[in-house]
């Protein structure tokens, strides 16, 4: 089978289960959102020289996976979804962020003001990511206030991986200071 199927040539993609809508539908803006997040995180961990940040975006893409999967099927079809075995955007994911800013938190590393993106090639591919994150955030907000977005957990989920971000980035740039 070919990656060129034709289908999407009108405007149209399908979300799970054969729901047919338009490439610029909100809920395909949301999750097409969180893709770019993970591509811009991929590039972030490939040039990552830290093990402790590799490993911990590594881990943060499979939840990507996991929350575009959520986002990308629609309100009516998430019973479905789960019966069938898809893991949902859950606290305890949220949680594994919050232990993350803990740790880095602890070291010192914690908000001072604006950063000024840049100051080495890693960090400021985390704050691409970031700024990446804040943006699908807004997209899945937009969904979560069209009354199409049932799990609130997707929003403070970005929300707590843009915080992240942030500090990987200013990790990074103290470790190589």
């Amino acid at each position: 089978m070919s990656i060129v199927t034709k289908h999407g040539d009108q405007g149209t993609t399908m979300l799970m289960y054969n729901r047919q809508v338009s490439k610029c539908h909100p809920r395909v803006e949301a999750y097409g959102a969180v893709d770019e997040l993970n591509a811009a995180i991929g590039v972030a961990r490939a040039t990552a020289d830290a093990e402790y940040v590799g490993k911990s975006l590594t881990a943060i893409q499979k939840d990507l996976v996991v929350l575009m999967g959520e986002l990308a099927t629609a309100v009516d079809d998430l019973p479905r979804y789960a019966k069938d075995g898809y893991a949902l955007v859950e606290p305890a994911m949220t949680a594994r962020l919050e232990g993350l800013v803990g740790e880095i938190e602890a070291a010192k590393i914690s908000p001072r003001g604006w950063a000024t993106p840049g100051a080495n090639a890693v960090s400021a591919v985390l704050d691409v990511a970031r700024t990446v994150c804040r943006r699908a955030e807004r997209r899945a907000c937009a969904l979560q206030d069209a009354g199409q977005l049932q799990n609130t957990e997707i929003v403070v989920y970005l929300n707590r991986l843009s915080d992240l971000l942030w500090l990987f980035a200013r990790w990074v740039e103290a470790k190589r200071q």
